[in-house]
């Protein structure tokens, strides 16, 4: 017997899941993803990737501005036994919680307790965690507090940035959800609760929290850097100019924090230092190091901020 879902998410993080309900034997009785959104310098009206896989699989699509009585009366109306949440940026009204017969299940992209909230893949890497997951979890009126199902854990590499792992968790997650929802629809899922004495939370990440601090070692430097590609990116400053850093690597070599060593762009942190591969000078397209060189110098000796 199939279950009959609504789907919310937003990001290209929250479409395998989406796909993956697509082709099993569940009904989707209707997709909610944020409203598109202007991006860029051009200021384009752009879809959420959720948007554009409804409109493509022809699914049911609600974009609302907010979880409103409209909304509610809609829901209400579907009658859905379930709502898959996965991403989708929206804090769900109480009231909505108790629409369908089995409940919202989120998937969140932690290992709950820890790291809940907005940035728990850009924080678990800048924190330098050795693993992470996805947590599957009833949705209740606290922010990512509700009781677990299922958990899976994978390693973190010293090397991966948000971007990839992003796309490894999704790929989890999209693997596990159908398994999910047959137990629901069984009877047989089991619901743990969180300890909320362990909790912490991955609050959403500013702009200038991704100004590199020379000050800190290569190593927490580096996980600034990969936590924080693509969006927004870690950056420094050199002659009132910014610079984002997409890609480097640890040298071990010492000198003072924010001095650049040698000619192919190593800089010096407090304690080792980074050897910059792939740069972004501001208004300008990302570049390879040894061709942003070309027409950049930045000069043995100098410093950076």
């Amino acid at each position: 017997m199939s279950q009959k879902i609504v789907f919310m998410g937003t990001p290209e993080f929250s479409v395998p899941t989406l796909k993956s309900l697509v082709n099993s034997d569940h009904k989707i009785l209707a997709v909610f993803s944020q409203p598109a959104s202007k991006a860029n310098r051009g200021q384009k009206i752009i879809p959420s990737s959720i948007e554009t896989f409804a409109k493509e699989n022809s699914l049911n699509l609600r974009t609302p501005n907010k979880l409103n009585d409209v909304e509610f009366d809609f829901l209400r109306k579907l009658n859905p036994d379930l709502v898959i949440v996965v991403a989708y940026g929206k804090i769900i009204p109480k009231k909505f919680l108790d629409l369908p017969k089995n409940g919202f299940i989120n998937i969140h992209a932690s290992l709950l307790p820890k790291w809940r909230g907005a940035a728990p893949i850009q924080r678990s890497i800048m924190n330098m965690e050795s693993e992470t997951g996805i947590s599957i979890m009833k949705i209740v009126e606290e922010l990512d507090a509700g009781p677990i199902m299922q958990q899976e854990k994978i390693k973190i590499d010293m090397n991966v940035n948000t971007l990839s792992l992003s796309k490894t968790l999704s790929k989890l997650a999209s693997k596990s959800i159908v398994n999910v929802i047959n137990k629901i629809e069984n009877g047989e899922a089991k619901f743990k609760d969180q300890k909320h004495d362990q909790a912490t939370y991955a609050k959403k990440i500013s702009k200038l929290e991704g100004k590199i601090n020379w000050k800190e070692n290569a190593e927490k430097v580096i996980a600034k850097i990969n936590g924080l590609n693509p969006n927004p990116g870690a950056w420094f400053i050199f002659n009132k100019e910014r610079y984002k850093v997409w890609q480097a690597h640890e040298v071990n070599i010492n000198s003072e924090p924010g001095k650049i060593i040698d000619n192919d762009l190593t800089i010096a942190c407090n304690l080792k230092s980074i050897k910059i591969l792939e740069i972004q000078k501001e208004g300008k397209n990302k570049q390879l190091v040894k061709d942003f060189l070309l027409g950049n110098k930045m000069k043995q000796g100098e410093f950076v901020s």
